[in-house]
């Protein structure tokens, strides 16, 4: 001990202690308390923002449009296929109903146009109570809802939009919908019917998402459809308004509904020939996506180009080189 030692009772040292000791017991339990309430459940990631969609998959389906006659990776039923073969393009023209009718919310997420997402919070909670998305085609604008409420009964109103419930599954989305109104997979006369119901996944990388689709359609598929598509954010851009009216176009009797009677339409076998494919591959159907198939096609009519000529590139409207053979 030196000569300048103070020596004071324990209890003394103890009470000066005291002061620090809970101070710091304070900030470990508020440190932990934030932690608890800050933490996302399920890891939930925020899809909010300004999306733009990336056309480097099935882009001459997604910007010009499919070829007629192209069902190649569907598995179409019969009954599907036979609607298919029936499409004219002229009945938007003709059929005033057609004009402004709007995409569904399983082939907007798929067609021409770009994404907003936002949440929607309940303030005494601060938990989501649904996602909202607006794409400009038609001014779709979509509920995701997040709060556990059930789907309506079957009997509910069908919209172009149907029903979403989304859950989280980790850090993806999984969305659910039902009550969609019959609409298209295709611009092609691929229709799909009111009985679907699509599941949705959503993942988000960064500054890119990807949505993974599944079609279950018992009228229109024999066996669920998967498809996706990627977007990147684009918090720069800025979303139109859409209005649409509808106005007849070219002089046709009331009631008319151009269509192609069974074995009557002559396009079907333009995509095979162009591109030297067998017929029956491109007609569509489980059996011709699975790679057994090959061991059954027949020989193509027409020989494959000697090279790519159109929709060689494809990533915009511009360079998909949209002319005939």
């Amino acid at each position: 001990m030196g000569p300048h030692t103070v020596h004071r009772p324990l209890e003394q040292r103890w009470s000066r202690r005291q002061p620090a000791t809970e101070a710091s017991a304070s900030a470990l339990v508020a440190m932990f308390l934030c932690a608890a309430f800050a933490t996302p459940a399920s890891a939930q990631i925020d899809f909010t923002g300004e999306w733009a969609p990336a056309y480097h998959e099935d882009a001459p389906e997604r910007l010009p449009g499919p070829e007629l006659g192209d069902y190649m990776g569907i598995p179409l039923s019969a009954a599907a296929r036979l609607r298919a073969d029936s499409y004219d393009a002229d009945r938007i023209s003709v059929v005033n109903e057609y004009q402004c009718r709007p995409h569904s919310s399983d082939y907007g997420m798929r067609g021409l146009g770009n994404l907003r997402v936002w949440r929607e919070i309940n303030p005494k909670n601060q938990e989501v109570i649904a996602l909202h998305t607006y794409m400009p085609a038609w001014g779709s604008e979509r509920t995701i809802w997040m709060d556990n409420r059930p789907h309506p009964p079957e009997y509910a109103e069908y919209t172009f939009q149907g029903f979403s419930t989304g859950v989280w599954e980790g850090n993806m989305l999984t969305i659910t919908t039902t009550h969609l109104k019959a609409n298209y997979y295709r611009r092609n006369g691929v229709a799909s019917s009111d009985k679907r119901t699509v599941t949705e996944h959503w993942a988000r990388h960064g500054d890119f998402l990807t949505v993974i689709v599944v079609e279950s359609d018992p009228v229109m598929l024999t066996e669920p459809w998967v498809r996706s598509e990627n977007w990147y954010l684009d918090p720069g851009q800025k979303l139109t308004a859409f209005q649409c009216e509808y106005q007849p176009e070219v002089p046709a009797p009331v009631g008319t509904v151009p269509h192609h009677l069974p074995g009557t339409n002559p396009f079907l076998t333009e995509v095979a020939d162009w591109y030297g494919l067998p017929r029956e591959a491109t007609r569509g159907g489980a059996e011709t996506m699975y790679p057994e198939f090959r061991k059954k096609m027949t020989k193509p009519v027409m020989p494959p180009p000697d090279h790519c000529e159109r929709f060689c590139v494809c990533t915009t409207l511009i360079d998909c080189q949209l002319h005939g053979r």
